[in-house]
């Protein structure tokens, strides 16, 4: 699409309703925002036309830890997104300059995995071009201008996001949009186990890829059964509200490493690889052999999984059909299983700061039996996740952005589209 004709469908806004709702100052934020990405990306790189993609960051709504364990998961496609402004130049180079960072150039002639360059964006970009040849995809160099609005560290996926995005654009480029959402997910979740050094399961780029509310079911993971969930929060009453209580990640690969490592050690204890092929009766009856073979912290993290996992089909259940009071206390019940069993609402080694467990009391607090609240992502710092009548929104996000800060609350919705090529 020609620049000028991108620029005069970008100022109509109505593509942008479908991706960000309609208030009217939303939208005008959102349309500055794709008019300066493409003024930066014909800038950079002198194109007169491109195409625009989208990608959703994700919000997990059920199931805590339980996807490294081949369990269930609950999750929803978010408002916030990364979009990118693309096009093929006719090399092997990719070109990408994401707002507020360096220009990277990928070299796509050399699609072999490199230690040097792990948790960087040029693994990323390695990775999933290198597997989408290997799985019979076109590739070849493009230039693109992305800009980030999931923040990163919040517990929405940015990494994920970035991930289905590159693949969108790959496929939309160079093979006629013809890879699908659950592919694309596998090949970033893949990407970044293997090129981006980052053991990971798939429920992120699953939720990014796919869009609205999805439950994943991962007892096979090669082959994750991805559901949609036909449930319209904007008519509960109830927002979406995370909360970013800050915090430093920088010394929890320790902490997240523990939960996937010492529930597949109670799962080897029946001779299984994961906790999905055990059962919660298996884990309770055989408590007195395991004491002592592994840590009680361990058992609970057993019994977290179990629990939230069988609590995963329920919620759904209770969303087909329309319940939603019983929907929000099971995730009040998943939020006290995290907090008491699974334990990742703080770190062991840090525990004079607990900004999770601060964020969770004042939400009990203010909403009392009125909504819903809950460790968010992989936990120990980072965000919370709260269901807030529309009547105590404005009281919520005071008392919480008291405590933590003005702009530490972000009201979201669950987005239809997941990666997407925006059509204008």
């Amino acid at each position: 699409m020609q620049i000028e004709t991108l620029l005069a469908a970008i100022a109509k806004g109505n593509v942008l309703k479908a991706l960000y709702g309609n208030e009217p100052a939303v939208i005008a934020t959102q349309a500055k925002r794709y008019e300066a990405t493409v003024a930066l990306f014909k800038s950079t790189f002198g194109h007169d036309d491109a195409e625009m993609f989208s990608s959703p960051g994700r919000t997990e709504i059920g199931g805590n830890h339980t996807d490294h364990n081949y369990g269930r998961v609950l999750a929803g496609a978010v408002n916030l997104d990364n979009i990118a402004v693309a096009k093929p130049n006719g090399t092997m180079t990719v070109r990408i300059l994401s707002s507020g960072y360096p220009q990277f150039e990928v070299d796509l002639t050399n699609l072999e995995p490199n230690k040097a360059e792990y948790f960087t964006s040029v693994a990323l970009v390695r990775g999933i071009s290198a597997r989408m040849k290997e799985l019979g995809f076109n590739i070849g160099g493009f230039d693109a201008v992305i800009d980030s609005g999931v923040p990163k560290g919040s517990g929405l996926s940015s990494s994920a996001s970035f991930e289905v995005l590159i693949g969108a654009i790959i496929s939309h480029l160079f093979n006629d949009g013809r890879l699908d959402a659950v592919q694309n997910a596998i090949i970033g979740q893949y990407a970044e186990n293997n090129f981006f050094g980052k053991p990971c399961g798939l429920m992120d780029q699953t939720a990014c890829s796919v869009g609205g509310l999805v439950t994943i079911d991962f007892e096979d993971p090669s082959k994750p059964i991805v559901k949609k969930v036909d449930f319209d929060f904007t008519k509960t009453g109830y927002a979406l509200v995370i909360t970013d209580t800050g915090g430093n990640h920088a010394d929890l690969n320790d902490e997240y490493a523990s939960l996937p490592t010492e529930m597949k050690s109670v799962a080897a204890q029946f001779g299984k690889n994961v906790l999905r092929q055990v059962t919660l009766e298996q884990v309770i009856d055989n408590i007195p052999q395991m004491r002592g073979k592994v840590s009680d912290r361990a058992i609970l993290r057993a019994i977290h999984f179990e629990r939230d996992n069988a609590r995963v089909a329920e919620q759904v259940a209770s969303l087909e059909k329309g319940d939603f009071k019983s929907f929000l206390q099971m995730v009040i019940a998943s939020g006290q299983s995290s907090y008491m069993y699974n334990q990742n609402v703080y770190p062991v080694n840090n525990v004079e700061e607990q900004g999770l467990s601060l964020a969770l009391a004042l939400s009990d607090i203010v909403l009392g039996g009125e909504g819903a609240w809950r460790v968010h992502g992989g936990g120990f710092a980072g965000t919370i996740q709260a269901f807030v009548p529309e009547a105590l929104l404005n009281v919520y996000v005071k008392t919480i952005e008291n405590a933590f800060g003005e702009g530490k609350c972000w009201k979201l919705f669950i987005r239809p589209q997941g990666a997407v090529k925006i059509e204008f």
